[in-house]
């Protein structure tokens, strides 16, 4: 991208303005192009955080097309679902030139506008043409039928799909998901299950107070039900990133379900490697899968799954776990993968790293929320 510090530089600065920047390019868009209000949630706080996530991003990697790229390519494929299409790129960046015009005031020269121009072209260029190619192979999203509900608590549950056809994700990798009571209001979740070509997902959802979607899946869901399901994303989790090694895993909560699924990736796909699954609960109840997991462990014998419970775990929410891990399992050489909470995933990362876990062996990702 050209001059792609002038681009930071001007973000930067427009920054300085705020939850105001987001609300003003919202308005702005909505009232040039009112048909596209109706793709995005009645509450807009999440999705403003999102876009000034998405736009930070893009600036930031700007010099750095070997990762800019991908990621927008990820991005048109994942807007797929909203019903995006070519068109609503323009009014998009009509509105963003709007905004940054806006709130730079003076500082906003005819250079400046020329760059963020030509930035905004790549962009959507990239993303309409990762959206076309993938819809040559995949829908803009899948249906999932609920087929079973499992209460494992008072605001936890299981909730097994079959979906309308089979989709290809890596175990590790997240999906966002809709609910009918709920359209347009999109949460992510990892499926807890490696693909299956008979369209079984399988997710682990806690009722997060104050939440929209969780709640509405824990306690309003229904057999028979259809949930909207789009295309897989990320790939912090995945095996691909731990290049054949040993592992230990760590979970806190539903951080469990990636978890899982990458054991079940190892066992019916390989490669063979040695794992180390570590539970944190705060306590016996917060084992919500044991029996599964005991089931795989009796199954496979290159896996070991050791609960850490109350003084083991701390406090799982926002403790460090990496002390009792690292206690119990012989890990030089060794790859970690981490999900949980977003505190526990902070102090269990830095402790890693801390204990001598070099950089390129640990992978985390904090479980949606």
């Amino acid at each position: 991208m050209s001059d792609s510090q002038a681009l930071r530089d001007s973000f930067a600065l427009v920054g300085k303005s705020g939850d105001e920047v987001p609300r003003y390019f919202y308005s702005y868009l909505f009232l040039i192009a009112p048909e596209v209000r109706p793709m995005f949630p009645v509450a807009m706080g999440a999705q403003r955080d999102r876009l000034v996530a998405a736009l930070g991003r893009i600036v930031a990697e700007a010099d750095d097309p070997d990762r800019l790229l991908p990621y927008l390519r990820q991005l048109g494929r994942d807007h797929r679902k909203f019903q995006v299409v070519a068109q609503h790129y323009e009014a998009v960046g009509q509105a963003l030139l709007a905004t940054l015009a806006y709130f730079l005031g003076e500082a906003w020269t005819p250079e400046l506008q020329h760059g963020w121009t030509e930035a905004y072209t790549l962009v959507a260029r990239t993303m309409v043409e990762a959206a076309e190619d993938d819809a040559r192979v995949n829908p803009p999203w899948w249906n999932g039928e609920v087929v079973q509900i499992e209460p494992r608590g008072f605001d936890l549950a299981v909730i097994t799909l079959r979906l309308d056809r089979p989709m290809a994700y890596r175990a590790g990798q997240s999906v966002m998901v809709e609910t009918p009571t709920l359209p347009s209001t999109w949460r992510s979740f990892t499926p807890a299950n490696a693909t299956r070509a008979d369209g079984i997902v399988e997710f682990h959802v806690r009722a997060v107070d104050g939440g929209l979607v969780s709640p509405a899946l824990v306690y309003g869901l229904r057999r028979g039900d259809v949930l909207r399901l789009g295309a897989p994303v990320g790939g912090r989790l995945t095996l691909q990133a731990s290049g054949g090694r040993d592992l230990v895993l760590i979970a806190g909560g539903t951080g469990l379900a990636p978890m899982r699924a990458l054991v079940e990736e190892i066992a019916w796909r390989g490669p063979a490697r040695g794992v180390d699954l570590f539970v944190g609960a705060r306590d016996a109840r917060g084992l919500y899968d044991q029996q599964v997991l005991r089931q795989l462990a009796e199954a496979n014998p290159w896996l070991r799954v050791t609960p850490l419970v109350g003084t083991d775990a701390g406090t799982v929410d926002n403790r460090s776990l990496a002390g009792p891990v690292l206690r119990a399992a012989h890990w030089h050489g060794r790859s970690f993968y981490v999900c949980g909470s977003p505190s526990m995933v902070s102090a269990t990362v830095r402790d890693l790293a801390g204990a001598g876990v070099s950089h390129d062996l640990l992978h985390f990702e904090e479980d949606a929320r």
